[in-house]
């Protein structure tokens, strides 16, 4: 069952323009603490075995320089793999190319992860902003919470998908929007523009 004390995303949303291979690219960060072991997190995040039971079904070489391909969703290059502390990944789907950084460490006696999706300053963002990539990504974090807090049980895709759509999931999602449009204000974004973005993002994960 879902565990309403695990329905967190991030703890930590920041937003921020940078250089990265010759392009200006928004990074959208999310942070969290998990009550686990650096050695166990790695594990729930390059596991192939693991990896279907809070994320995705997974294909391809998980090693530095190999190719990955989630089931339905994005594939890539797995770029840098320094166990257990840092992974990045290209992110390419729909034709376009993002990038994705992993990095872990000790956080009291758990583990700090801390996620960037670092994504083109393009017509998409202008559109949806931080939320586009951020909301699913806290979906995600959740999902992998309620995987570690269950001893590594896998989290049920009926289950999930059925509280995708109830009130409880609609409000996680929308509160998740309006919170990454707030990121981006304080990342300096005009503010108008950024809630009406986070109100298209809302509407796109969980509409009326």
């Amino acid at each position: 069952m879902f565990d309403a004390g695990a329905r967190l995303g991030a703890e930590v949303r920041r937003v921020e323009s940078r250089q990265h291979e010759g392009q200006t690219v928004k990074v959208v960060e999310a942070t969290r603490v998990y009550d686990t072991d650096a050695a166990d997190l790695w594990d729930a995040l390059t596991n192939p075995e693991r990896i279907p039971r809070w994320f995705l079904p997974v294909e391809g070489e998980l090693k530095l320089g190999g190719r990955y391909q989630l089931k339905g969703n994005a594939g890539g290059t797995i770029t840098r793999c320094d166990p257990p502390a840092a992974l990045d990944l290209t992110w390419e789907f729909g034709g376009g190319m993002s990038w994705v950084a992993v990095r872990l460490e000790p956080a009291g006696g758990g583990t700090r992860l801390v996620l960037e999706h670092l994504a083109p300053e393009n017509d998409h963002w202008v559109q949806y902003g931080p939320g586009a990539v951020g909301v699913g990504w806290e979906l995600s974090l959740m999902a992998l919470g309620m995987h570690l807090a269950s001893g590594g049980a896998p989290v049920d895709p009926a289950e999930a998908a059925a509280w995708s759509t109830s009130a409880e999931g609609k409000a996680f999602m929308r509160a998740s929007a309006a919170a990454w449009g707030e990121a981006d204000i304080a990342a300096g974004a005009d503010p108008e523009a950024a809630r009406a973005a986070a109100q298209r993002t809302a509407a796109f994960y969980a509409p009326d």
